[in-house]
């Protein structure tokens, strides 16, 4: 099977995920889409992620109920650190006969040398790296040629719609009583709601 992964500490998941996660479905012909919410990601480390594990996961499920390529993998839902490279490794120990896709945004292709053990990732996957507009595909370009003929990765552009939407301003939006009414699916805002979730500062 060709699995997408997508990693995020989704809090809250919003349709910028849903939709990088439908277009790497649809171009690369992917058998289904992994989403992979973090439990503390490196870069996390020294700050907190204001939502527990378990509500996240739970606004993943209720976001992706209906789609049945569309699972929630619990592979880093136990306590401590978790780095790309040793979950792509599991991945791979567990599943030897499917092939990953590991799907990530053009500004973390750009700063992926400094990753933990970041070598050890291109072995274990083929890399989606989103370009939401062509104003930077030259870069793009030039930093793909240089890890592909550095480190021998495989790395393909994925084509996604351009969103101005992130978790922190939906976080934000929230706190102070706005709509995030078609930023996030129905069902995520009424387990937001349901669980007072973002009401307060956190």
């Amino acid at each position: 099977m060709k699995i997408g992964i997508m990693g995020g500490t989704f809090d809250p998941i919003h349709i910028g995920h849903l939709l990088l996660g439908e277009f790497a479905y649809e171009q690369f012909k992917l058998d289904e889409i992994w989403f992979l919410p973090n439990g503390t990601p490196p870069h996390k480390e020294t700050e907190s992620i204001g939502t527990d594990f378990k509500h996240r996961a739970a606004m993943v499920q209720a976001a992706i109920y209906d789609t049945p390529y569309f699972k929630l993998s619990l592979q880093e839902s136990k306590e401590g650190v978790h780095y790309t490279y040793q979950t792509l490794y599991e991945f791979k120990e567990r599943y030897p006969h499917h092939e990953f896709y590991f799907i990530l945004g053009a500004d973390s292709l750009f700063s992926i040398e400094t990753w933990m053990h970041f070598k050890e990732i291109f072995p274990s996957c083929i890399i989606l790296a989103a370009m939401r507009d062509d104003k930077d595909i030259t870069d793009m370009e030039h930093q793909i040629n240089y890890l592909t003929t550095r480190y021998d990765a495989d790395i393909r552009v994925l084509r996604a719609p351009l969103l101005e939407i992130s978790s922190t301003a939906i976080r934000k939006r929230i706190l102070n009583n706005q709509t995030v009414r078609y930023m996030v699916p129905n069902s995520v805002v009424q387990y937001i709601d349901n669980h007072k979730l973002y009401y307060e500062e956190t």
